[in-house]
Parts: C-alpha cells; structure tokens; sequence
C-alpha cells in the first residue's frame, strides 16, 4: 500500500503519457527532478488521469489532498480540469501562463475529418441569464492549475511556471512557503486507454440535450438532478457525436484530434474561437455539425447492431435554433471571404 503525500503548501502531479515515447517519459523525468528539488513541494506521479477509474490508488491519493494543486498531462488543461472535477477532485481553475498548442494533438489522439464546432457558447440574449452549473454549484476556493505537456520540450519551462505558480519567480529564497522537505511518491497501476465525454461544468447549463441525444446510456443525473457522466464506458470508442450537439459546447474528448473537441481554447484574435479545419481540408466541410452528430450516431447504431434514428424531431429542432442564431465571428469570417469571389 503506497503511503499517502504528506501535506504541503502545493503538490505537484505529474501524469503519464499512454505511449511509452523516450522523449516523452524523459520530460517527465526531468520536470520531476526539477521541482523535487524545492523544499515544501511534494510530486505525485501518476498514471494517464484521463485513463483512470474514480476508484484507482491515484485518485484515492488526490483526493486526500487540500491544497492548491499544479498538474501537468498530455492534454489540454480545460480537459484536464474537468476530468479531475468528475472524478471528485475540484476547486477554482487556476491561471497557467504557459501557453498552449492548438497544432499539437493529446497523446493517443483519435483522428476525425469531420466539421467541428465552435468552442464558444452560444450568444445569450441580452434579457437572459444562463445558469451553469458551476453557479448553482460551486466548487472548493483552491487553485488547480492544469499545465499542458506538449507546450514545451525543456523541463526547464515548466520548472519557471510553476516556480511562478507557487510565489518563487525571483528566487527559491524569496517564497514564503514552508522548508518542510518536499515527498516523491510515484504511483504505478494497470489502465487500459478509455473513450468517454467530459463535461466542463463552467460551460453547461444542465439543458440534458445530451441525455436525450445519446442513445448507448452514457448520461445520467445524480441526487440534484444534474447531469452526469454514469456510465463512461458505454461510450463509442472514437464518436464525438454528442460534443457536436451540446447548445453550451461543453462537451469534451480529451483524445480527439480536433483542438476544440479535445478542450483546446482555440481563442482567435478577433476574440471569437473558430478551428480551421471547418474552412480547410476537410471533406465534409459543407455538412453541418446536426448532420455530422446524426451520421456519427447511425454508424455506432448499425456497428451495435441497431436501428439507425437519423436527424430526428429534436435534431431539427436544434438545426433550426442554430440557423436562426445570430452570425458569430466564423460566419462573418465566410461572408468576407465571399466577398473577394475567391
């Protein structure tokens, strides 16, 4: 039985890559070293945390510590946040001024040509206030910041960040954090690669729409009437499907090739979150993300055995909200490339 991190003023938590990549593991390594070199700070090194059940060692681990957490993993850190919340590890998302890549894709990423959607919720109407859950709900006062692996090759960016993280940016002297000798426990269990949704609680408005358009028995709602991941495994290895209909986009594949269903902030400069593969390269470009959740649903249908449903009532329903939306900044975007008659 691996003895649980002692307390500290922050831990950091290193999660694996699902690949066995050399480059990889000795980032890993390196970023380890380096910050169980500071007085105060535990490291926690566990397995891929997408990959783990709520029950495993790990999580068993995390969840008996209080502090403000830094962790570092091979995916984008909004998926990263999100799936530690569901598995009971929560508290306030916590600034990382270490970029992120929307060009490089989650380790053991599932490819998809198809159109995505646009990471930005809807246009609220001025006379509407939206609810979200993390509103109704809100979670612990700690800071958990989520750093992305794949931003930086040198263990050494990562040591400034979360030297800035923890108040150290001038040098280990000038911290105010206790000397109380930092702890390396590392944590080795068996997993096995997992496909299931995510769902960022910051974004979703409990509206169920995934409820009903799931038809494998993946959501749920727990005891206040939410809605939940229940059964994760019920998922369809490889369909996004229900990311594409969410009205909030709140719906994350950490393992999806697309930056904005694998939970990138692909933030243009314009101030609007477009991903170009839905102007460029992709096949499907002039099907709209209800017709690609629709095909996605009928292939897993008929790949079960079972009847395929098609665009239903509800579908329609949720087409024609979309096309009467106001245009949003992709939209405008097309229209002016029109204009040029290209």
């Amino acid at each position: 039985m691996i003895s649980a991190v002692q307390e500290a003023t922050c831990t950091v938590v290193i999660s694996r890559g699902q690949s066995r990549n050399p480059k990889k593991r000795g980032l890993e390594q390196g970023i380890a070293d380096e910050i169980g070199k500071i007085n105060g700070v535990n490291v926690l090194t566990i397995p891929h945390l997408y990959d783990l059940p709520k029950a495993s060692d790990s999580y068993q681990q995390l969840s008996q510590i209080e502090g403000d957490l830094v962790v570092v993993s091979w995916i984008y850190s909004r998926a990263a946040h999100w799936i530690l919340d569901r598995n009971g590890i929560q508290g306030q998302v916590g600034l990382v001024n270490l970029g992120e890549s929307e060009e490089d894709e989650p380790d053991g990423a599932v490819t998809d040509d198809a159109n995505v959607t646009s990471t930005d919720p809807e246009p609220e109407s001025d006379n509407l206030v939206v609810d979200r859950v993390t509103d109704l709900y809100p979670r612990p006062d700690r800071k958990i910041h989520c750093i992305d692996l794949k931003v930086e090759n040198d263990p050494q960016a990562f040591l400034g960040e979360i030297k800035r993280i923890l108040g150290m940016e001038a040098s280990p002297a000038d911290t105010s954090l206790p000397i109380v000798g930092g702890q390396l426990v590392q944590v080795e269990e068996q997993t096995s690669r997992r496909w299931y949704p995510v769902i960022d609680f910051s974004r979703c408005t409990n509206c169920m729409e995934c409820v009903d358009f799931c038809l494998f028995g993946v959501y749920g709602v727990d005891g206040t009437e939410s809605i939940l991941v229940e059964q994760p495994d019920n998922c369809r290895k490889g369909c996004p499907a229900c990311s594409r209909v969410c009205p909030a986009n709140a719906i994350i594949f950490p393992q999806h090739k697309a930056p904005a269903i694998a939970g990138a902030e692909t933030e243009g400069e314009e101030g609007f979150k477009i991903d170009l593969s839905q102007l460029f390269g992709a096949p499907k470009k002039n099907e709209d993300p209800i017709e690609t959740a629709a095909r996605e649903r009928d292939e897993q249908l008929l790949l079960a055995g079972r009847d395929t449903i098609g665009i239903d009532e509800q579908l329609k329903k949720r087409q024609a909200d979309l096309s009467s939306s106001p245009k949003d900044g992709l939209d405008q975007l097309i229209d002016s490339l029109d204009e040029f008659d290209l």
